[in-house]
């Protein structure tokens, strides 16, 4: 069993971030912490940091658990990983949840599904029937 791996491998394989590239990504641009200490890609841990990843407007607390380099399930991850972000942080999640769902006004960015189907209804109703043809006369 291995006592160090790669900071950016770890964040990979219990899934916080997508690819190892994204997880390198997030290392360079100093987003992972560990201590207050910025972490490069390179950079190994151990069983029992306690990891901060930084995302607008929250910053993430994980505790390191088990290692591993090898990408796993869902349903594994609990047993590598703890969630120890603090409540103050998950109180400024919902806040900003509430508040982007709270300023979108009516009309403004893609139709919900029901303004979808009351646009194809009134273009079905106001379709131009086949015997309805149109006559251009370009003499």
């Amino acid at each position: 069993m291995k006592t160090e791996v790669r900071i950016d491998k770890w964040l990979w394989a219990v899934r916080i971030f997508k690819t190892r590239n994204l997880a390198a990504e997030a290392c360079k641009k100093g987003k992972v912490t560990l201590n207050g200490i910025v972490l490069k890609p390179s950079r190994n841990i151990k069983i029992g940091d306690i990891l901060q990843i930084r995302t607008n407007p929250v910053i993430y607390s994980f505790k390191v658990l088990n290692l591993s380099e090898k990408r796993m399930g869902a349903k594994l991850v609990p047993d590598f990983m703890e969630n120890v972000t603090t409540p103050d942080q998950l109180e400024i999640l919902e806040l900003h949840k509430l508040s982007s769902s709270i300023n979108r006004a009516r009309g403004t960015g893609r139709p919900t599904k029901k303004d979808r189907r009351e646009i194809e209804n009134y273009i079905d109703s106001d379709s131009i029937s086949d015997d309805e043809g149109f006559n251009f006369d370009f003499s």
